[in-house]
């Protein structure tokens, strides 16, 4: 599998590009390449590890991240966010892969 690398950051989830109405509790993330079709959108609900020094999480693509200055960005959760580091941090610099 490709590793991609961008920047991780978070947000306050709703409803989503992928027609799910997401929770900040929720373990999903936006993405840019996601669109606003969910019909014919292939990567909503695909799974992630995204990773940051040593730690790891794995998420479900369910938004797309409109905000992502790069193609490679990734908005979590601030649930899921916190499980690869500290939100005082706000942006850090991530890999990730599909799973």
């Amino acid at each position: 599998a490709s590793a991609f690398s961008g920047d991780g950051t978070f947000y306050s989830a709703g409803l989503g590009a992928c027609g799910i109405t997401n929770s900040d509790s929720d373990m999903i993330a936006a993405i840019s390449g996601a669109t606003g079709n969910p019909n014919s959108n292939p990567i909503c609900g695909k799974q992630i590890r995204a990773t940051y020094g040593s730690s790891s999480v794995v998420v479900a693509i369910t938004d797309r991240c409109a905000g992502c200055a790069g193609e490679y960005d990734i908005d979590f959760t601030p649930t899921a966010f916190s499980q690869i580091a500290d939100q005082a941090l706000g942006r850090v610099e991530i890999t990730w892969e599909f799973v």
